[in-house]
């Protein structure tokens, strides 16, 4: 049985805070409860545990700011008070992360901006870059110019966007309730709390389907295709309460706390047997013994120093072959190069990139966590 102890092995984590949890309610932004966060999020970064923030709270603070009464439905609107709400969102994140001399970025998203590979590489360069300076991403969806179809909906399904995106271990999902219940505890007694369970548990979906379900009702649902969504990259999601005190650490101390729906173990492999099983390759890397070494003995990353021919025509973000001089495949991956830019950086250290392109991606060809060795 798996339990909250897997938990303690997360070096990377989106947690996402609902808009009830940021405004306290609607009524404005809550102050006390970011600031319980960015200390939460501060004692993470002291163990060396990256967090990316995933936000709601924009529009909501925006209709505060501008003395509406309500949410309006107007599309326009609701736009400008994201713009009106995001001035004040992302001032006070960044005062109080600052309290604990950490630096923040405000990241807005759409949806198109991971549907895209090319911008979805862009987005995810962005945040590692942001990740390895030691800044904390505040991401929130770009609900400024979004419409009815290209937003993403929910924060929810932003946040388990986000840590596919980056590579995180683990996604939380900070609500006002408990955690998950097989029916609403307010009107059925007989409600049980769900403490662990697997993300992929077709029960929970059918549960949040019915009539009158507890689940469905402030946000459940969208919390079940969260996990669900996560957990295809290996991913734990964990359901708790924003109220906690020191949630965050105790969540990644091992602490049961919330509910957790672990990845099943077959996931975690997914992204490499997607690699692994292209029937058809756009092109393919030589690679000179030193860098066949790194990549089959060492488990380190594809250089352009290392690679003495190109063929093919691929673009940024497909899988190509890398083959050693005898022609034998060893490995497959994700380019961080087109095949243009790859044959003119070739044999090249990783430093003359930019002098090459007059811009740089990422310092490798093949970073080793897109990589899976044949």
């Amino acid at each position: 049985m798996t339990d909250f102890s897997i938990l303690k092995s997360s070096k990377r984590v989106v947690a996402k805070v609902g808009s009830a949890l940021v405004t306290n309610g609607g009524a404005g932004i809550d102050r006390n409860a970011i600031a319980r966060w960015a200390k939460d999020v501060a004692a993470l970064r002291a163990k060396n545990i990256e967090v990316i923030f995933v936000s709601s709270g924009a529009i909501a603070e925006g209709i505060a700011r501008l003395g509406w009464k309500e949410r309006p439905k107007l599309m326009p609107e609701l736009q400008a008070a994201a713009a009106v709400g995001q001035m004040g969102l992302a001032n006070v994140y960044e005062q109080a992360f600052a309290t604990h001399g950490l630096k923040t970025a405000q990241v807005l998203l759409t949806h198109e901006d991971l549907a895209d590979r090319k911008r979805y590489l862009n987005a995810r360069s962005t945040l590692l870059a942001l990740l390895n300076h030691g800044v904390i991403p505040i991401i929130n969806e770009n609900d400024t110019v979004t419409t009815d179809e290209i937003k993403f909906g929910d924060n929810d399904t932003l946040g388990a966007l986000v840590a596919n995106l980056t590579d995180a271990q683990l996604l939380i999902l900070l609500t006002d309730q408990r955690g998950l219940y097989t029916a609403d505890p307010r009107k059925d007694p007989s409600a049980q709390f769900i403490a662990v369970g697997r993300a992929d548990d077709p029960q929970y979906a059918q549960m949040a389907g019915g009539t009158g379900s507890g689940i469905s009702k402030g946000g459940m649902l969208t919390k079940i295709f969260a996990a669900r969504r996560a957990s295809t990259s290996g991913i734990h999601t964990v359901i708790a309460s924003g109220h906690e005190t020191d949630v965050l650490q105790r969540l990644t101390s091992g602490e049961a706390i919330g509910t957790l729906l672990h990845a099943p173990e077959s996931s975690l492999a997914k992204r490499k047997s997607w690699m692994r099983d292209h029937l058809q390759l756009r092109g393919r890397v030589t690679l000179d013994a030193g860098a066949s070494r790194a990549l089959t003995q060492g488990g380190r990353s594809l250089l352009p120093i290392g690679v003495v021919a190109v063929q093919g025509d691929f673009e940024r973000g497909e899988v190509i072959a890398c083959i050693d001089e005898n022609g034998r495949e060893l490995a497959r991956g994700l380019a961080n190069y087109s095949s243009s830019e790859s044959g003119r950086i070739m044999r090249r250290p990783s430093t003359d990139i930019e002098a090459i392109l007059g811009y740089v991606h990422d310092d490798e060809l093949i970073h080793r966590d897109n990589l899976v060795l044949m």
